[in-house]
């Protein structure tokens, strides 16, 4: 995709969560001429002009390939603090974004419609990525919404750096114990921290919660009733970081990163490794200039077996009292508007080679919502026009395939990532920190969040 369209790709998935929601009521009917209207959320609002031409092009396109059906796309985005009075007053459109903390509560609610039967008439449900779609999957396997972006904590490692510790960069670790060696390693080779974790503005508590994953543990019971932090799992994971800062010496100096500073850190050469996603290409590559071939990724370091990662993303639900022509016409237009690079080769290499040719990233690996066959198929199809180091993203696109995505907490999630924020950030300035006090006192807080 060009820059211009990959943007507003990227705000349709993941960035209208703060934009406020329209309290317009569906535009949903079946005509007596045969065609169904649906009314779709997330249209751009009018101060983001490119984006919302592109939306009203991917809408008049839709249109026309598919005759039958009229789109009436509305600027209504998920919002929490309206969410429930829109969803109470039958205000919801057909179709809208949630995040992908969002679908268990939706379906005990009854706030989103079964897409089960229409993904399987659509052809659609064998091709999307089980271990997403389970995340918007009820406990006996039915679809209640569809993936259309995703993400997965992996280890962010410099290359160069590995090269010059005498590690090797096409194997980087994948348990903490490797990484606490390697960074030892890093930061005796170089004077760069051979670590480091994000510690402000929530991104701490979001780490620390990938950590807690991939130590085996959980943040919050299944329907967010309950803190659960309070154990072995997270006290394991602060007593690396704390090992790591106080004994080892391989934590950079700087306690109080937020993701800016940090990928400046990490662009500069001052870093070895640190948590991310794929996308931190953007930032630390296109952004601040770190030479591609240096950017390498892993799986996200695991402690005792194949635990966890933290996964997030978005999702498109249906509204629940959809027919089922509705129904059909929404799934048509969400793998239209999201998907269609995956299933159309046409559309897959038009959009690489204006991206290409724009100068723009293209073809940047990460974790896939569609099934491994397709998103492969995809890769080939575009083979000429991608321009990212794709063999450094092999050991994370490796890793995805064995450790289990797990999706963030469900209820409250920032307040609870900035109660610990606080934590991880004691643990990094006081040697003597009590971790089980802190984890105690801050399981205490999150708690009496989360029952409010």
């Amino acid at each position: 995709m060009t820059g211009r369209i990959r943007v507003a790709a990227a705000v349709l998935v993941i960035g209208g969560i703060a934009v406020a929601a329209a309290g317009c009521s569906p535009q949903s009917s079946e005509s007596a001429d045969g065609k169904t209207t649906i009314e779709v959320g997330d249209r751009p609002s009018a101060d983001r002009p490119e984006d919302r031409k592109y939306f009203d092009e991917r809408v008049s396109a839709f249109e026309e390939a598919n005759p039958d059906i009229d789109v009436k796309a509305v600027e209504t985005a998920y919002d929490p603090t309206t969410f429930q009075a829109l969803a109470a007053g039958g205000s919801l459109p057909d179709v809208l974004s949630v995040p992908l903390t969002e679908p268990q509560g939706l379906i005990k609610r009854g706030q989103a419609a079964d897409l089960t039967d229409t993904l399987k008439s659509e052809g659609l449900l064998d091709s999307l990525n089980p271990a997403i779609l389970k995340l918007a999957s009820d406990a006996d396997g039915k679809a209640y919404g569809v993936p259309t972006n995703a993400y997965s904590f992996g280890l962010v490692y410099n290359r160069a750096l590995f090269t010059a510790a005498g590690l090797d960069p096409d194997a980087p670790p994948t348990t903490w114990d490797e990484v606490r060696t390697a960074a030892q390693q890093i930061t005796a080779k170089t004077g760069a921290a051979g670590f480091s974790v994000l510690t402000t503005a929530n991104t701490g508590g979001w780490q620390f919660t990938g950590m807690t994953y991939s130590f085996g543990g959980t943040v919050e019971n299944a329907d967010g009733t309950k803190a659960t932090f309070d154990d072995t799992p997270s006290a394991d994971a602060l007593a690396l970081l704390q090992t790591m800062q106080f004994e080892d010496g391989t934590l950079p100096a700087n306690t109080l990163y937020d993701a800016d500073s940090q990928g400046q850190d990490f662009a500069a050469g001052k870093i070895g490794m640190m948590i991310g996603a794929s996308d931190r290409y953007y930032g630390v590559v296109q952004n601040l200039k770190l030479p591609a071939e240096d950017f390498g990724i892993g799986g996200m370091p695991q402690d005792g077996g194949s635990n966890g990662t933290l996964s997030g993303g978005s999702v498109q639900i249906v509204n629940p009292n959809a027919t089922d022509a509705e129904r059909t016409a929404a799934v048509k237009w969400i793998s239209f508007l999201y998907l269609q690079r995956y299933f159309d080769q046409d559309t897959a290499v038009a959009d690489a080679k204006a991206s290409n040719e724009a100068g723009s990233v293209t073809g940047l690996p990460g974790l896939a919502v569609v099934n491994e066959d397709a998103y492969d198929t995809y890769f080939d199809w575009i083979a000429d026009y991608i321009n990212v180091p794709s063999a450094n993203f092999t050991p994370y696109l490796d890793a995805s395939a064995e450790i289990p995505v797990v999706a963030e907490p469900v209820n409250n999630a920032q307040e609870v990532y900035g109660a610990l924020d606080t934590v991880i950030q004691t643990v990094l300035t006081d040697r003597n920190a009590d971790i089980d006090s802190l984890l105690s006192q801050a399981s205490t807080d999150v708690q009496g969040r989360l029952t409010r």
